[in-house]
């Protein structure tokens, strides 16, 4: 099979394209042909190997050597202690570990993965899991966003972002966008109610104090996260800089204490709980995933180049013929 391969970190032109043998699934497996898979955010840092967390497991190298995470395809083989799938299934979801994915298949125990709806291509569905997820966890379980509060999300043009926004509208929220000035209108479009420029305004220091901050590109001091807080508020790190994790994981608690506000980490772990739901809401057409750009496997370069830009609205995914 076609597999796309690093044996270091660096930019895009790391990746190589090789013929590997394809992988044979243990009696508690499943094999996956991929027609689509989308590309993350862990995927970049796992391509560079930053921030130092995306180094887990490989300080030097990458301890695993095929990226990829979000996929869908179809059900090929299926181990005899496997029951959950049959052969032919249409199925779509995470892969444990965040790798496996660019690839022509792979193998998995599938306990992240979901039937795909007959309504849903094969690219609409690889866009909807781990961005999917997150905002889930974000916006409705963690969250908990209710009507009338006042919501930012940082990085809302991509593609946990593009979900986050439409979740929180469901809730009733007014909800504040922030990304880069080529994404503006894109967030509007999602229904932003007011969206900023992250080059030309910084909201920690604009004195407007939010209910809820989806933090998916960290870079301040968690101080400044807590100035924008409301009385009561959460702030919730999700991506970004080591140093911030740090300081939200040293020095949230304390902020707490002192504040009554509450700085921390968003672990959000891959489940079929909340892909069932992000999937139902899009099925019914209340949230949609958005794909900006799509490339064959044999353009992947071009691809994360294009997503390392910061300029993709939504997802980029590949497909795989």
């Amino acid at each position: 099979m076609k597999a796309v391969v690093y044996t270091e970190y660096g930019s895009p032109d790391v990746l190589q394209i090789k013929e590997i043998p394809t992988p044979i699934p243990t009696d508690d497996q499943l094999l996956i042909k991929i027609y689509a898979v989308s590309i993350n955010g862990s995927d970049r840092e796992g391509l560079v190997g930053k921030p130092l967390y995306a180094r887990i497991g490989g300080l030097r190298r990458p301890s695993q050597q095929i990226l990829g995470s979000d996929i869908a395809g179809r059900v090929e083989a299926v181990g005899k202690n496997n029951t959950e799938f049959k052969v032919g299934d249409e199925v779509f979801g995470e892969i444990p570990g965040y790798h496996g994915g660019f690839a022509e298949y792979v193998c998995t125990r599938g306990k992240t993965l979901i039937l795909k709806p007959a309504s849903m291509t094969f690219e609409e569905a690889s866009a909807i899991p781990q961005g999917g997820v997150i905002a889930t966890q974000g916006m409705s379980e963690k969250g908990n966003v209710q009507a009338g509060q006042k919501v930012l999300i940082n990085g809302a043009g991509g593609s946990a972002g593009m979900f986050a926004i439409q979740l929180a509208k469901l809730h009733g929220a007014e909800v504040t966008g922030v990304d880069n000035a080529y994404k503006l209108d894109f967030m509007r479009s999602l229904g932003a109610d007011h969206v900023i420029d992250h080059t030309k305004e910084d909201f920690t220091k604009s004195g407007k104090r939010f209910d809820l901050i989806l933090d998916l590109i960290a870079h301040r001091s968690a101080f400044a996260y807590a100035r924008a807080l409301a009385p009561n508020g959460t702030y919730f790190f999700v991506g970004g800089s080591v140093s911030t994790l740090f300081q939200v994981l040293l020095l949230g608690p304390m902020i707490g204490r002192i504040t009554g506000k509450n700085i921390r980490l968003l672990a959000v772990p891959q489940n079929r709980k909340d892909l069932i739901a992000i999937t139902e809401l899009c099925t019914t057409g209340k949230v949609r995933p958005v794909i900006d750009k799509r490339y064959p496997l044999s353009e992947i370069r071009e691809a994360l180049r294009y997503g390392s830009e910061g300029r993709a609205k939504g997802k980029i995914v590949i497909t795989i013929e």
